[in-house]
């Protein structure tokens, strides 16, 4: 059985004010192309439809005519997709039972009431059975009515809470099983810091949205969305983060981007082959003098940082920076002790709402420190 593993597409995401349409027209057209040409039995897009939980006019249109595209390239193909973070799980459920009949399965909510189990969809090859797991985005607050609570009242962590749904499946091991999941997974006994991350990425204070890879190894591939590069878990090939299909911030400068092509064969055997995607424009980071940048135009999506040690005129340095590069992105100075014509504050510089909150607050003990902890949290995720 041969799967299309996409996730974290974003449809709708501005790149520092640029509208990315007709590039992600671009990218989802080309998915469409590798659909008909390779045509997998499935494809499942791990969650990240939208960038915002109520997409603009323009965005849901695009999500049609690429759904249209992929149904018309693959007529026979299942279509399975989850809500994740940026998305509204009310909004992607929607017609849910309906869609389901036509080849489409757009799976918004979790279980919610003790009647409720994951989603799950069978398809057969000649190898047998193998069983989609559709989990979409979870907060413990979601499915507390399944899960229950901790000896205080407290909702569980993200942690405790997906090995808790989990749990509850009856998981047949000696079929094949593959988990669609959308939240921050590590390795088994791995840490945050192990996982590469980029600046579009919603990240809680804590990483207390991290979740043990232990869960993962029930199933024999993990279709996984929400971190943006594309890398493995628990150093396996069937545990996979498959990165978004276009980069999304300029953290995410030049790296490779692709469809992942899986390939389930008999009871153990897995292939995998990443189907390199090509943007219209690519974001690239620049780093050079003034004249030397200059002599490399390009319609990509650039960031530039310049070496120049001596003052530069800053009006004619960003008209013919703009001139030479009409999709610029952003302008930094190396080294410029005494004007810097566009400080650029990294993440690093900054201090995190948890920090801005604490400082202001002042002399705060360690349980209201907890409920600050939770809010921001709460505020992130809901963004």
């Amino acid at each position: 059985m041969k799967v299309f593993h996409l996730s974290d597409l974003h449809i709708g995401l501005k790149l520092i004010n640029h509208d990315l349409k007709e590039d992600q027209e671009y990218i989802l057209n080309e998915i469409i192309q590798y659909a008909g040409d390779r045509q997998p039995d499935a494809i499942v897009i791990a969650g990240d439809i939208y960038d915002k939980a109520i997409p603009s006019a323009e965005a849901v249109t695009l999500f049609d005519e690429f759904i249209t595209g992929l149904a018309h390239a693959v007529p026979k193909a299942e279509i399975m997709l989850i809500s994740g973070n940026h998305d509204s799980a009310q909004r992607v459920n929607v017609f849910r039972s309906l869609l389901a009949r036509h080849h489409l399965h757009m799976i918004g909510l979790p279980p919610q009431t003790p009647e409720e189990y994951i989603e799950q969809v069978t398809l057969t090859d000649e190898y047998g059975p193998v069983n989609f797991y559709l989990l979409p985005f979870v907060k413990p607050s979601m499915v507390k009515a399944i899960t229950g609570t901790d000896e205080n009242g407290n909702n569980l962590s993200y942690n405790d809470t997906l090995h808790a749904l989990v749990a509850r499946e009856t998981i047949d091991t000696s079929q094949r099983n593959v988990l669609v999941s959308h939240q921050f997974y590590l390795s088994t006994g791995g840490t945050a810091e192990d996982i590469a991350r980029s600046d579009s990425e919603i990240i809680t204070v804590g990483n207390i949205d991290s979740i043990n890879g232990d869960i993962l190894e029930q199933f024999d591939y993990a279709a996984l969305g929400h971190i943006h590069k594309p890398q493995r878990l628990n150093g396996q090939e069937c545990y996979r983060y498959c990165g978004t299909p276009l980069a999304c911030s300029v953290s995410e400068a030049e790296q490779e981007k692709g469809i992942l092509e899986v390939e389930l064969l008999e009871k153990g055997t897995i292939i995998t082959n990443r189907l390199p995607l090509k943007p219209l424009r690519a974001v690239r980071k620049l780093k050079d003098s003034l004249k030397n940048i200059l002599a490399l135009p390009s319609d990509d999506y650039v960031s530039i940082t310049l070496t120049d040690k001596e003052d530069l005129d800053v009006f004619d340095m960003q008209d013919r920076l703009r001139e030479a590069f009409p999709n610029l992105l952003e302008i930094q100075r190396e080294g410029l002790k005494r004007v810097n014509y566009k400080n650029s504050v990294t993440a690093q510089d900054m201090l995190s709402p948890f920090e801005l909150c604490k400082n202001f607050l002042e002399d705060m003990d360690s349980e209201e420190e907890k409920l600050l902890t939770e809010i921001i949290n709460e505020v992130h995720v809901a963004r």
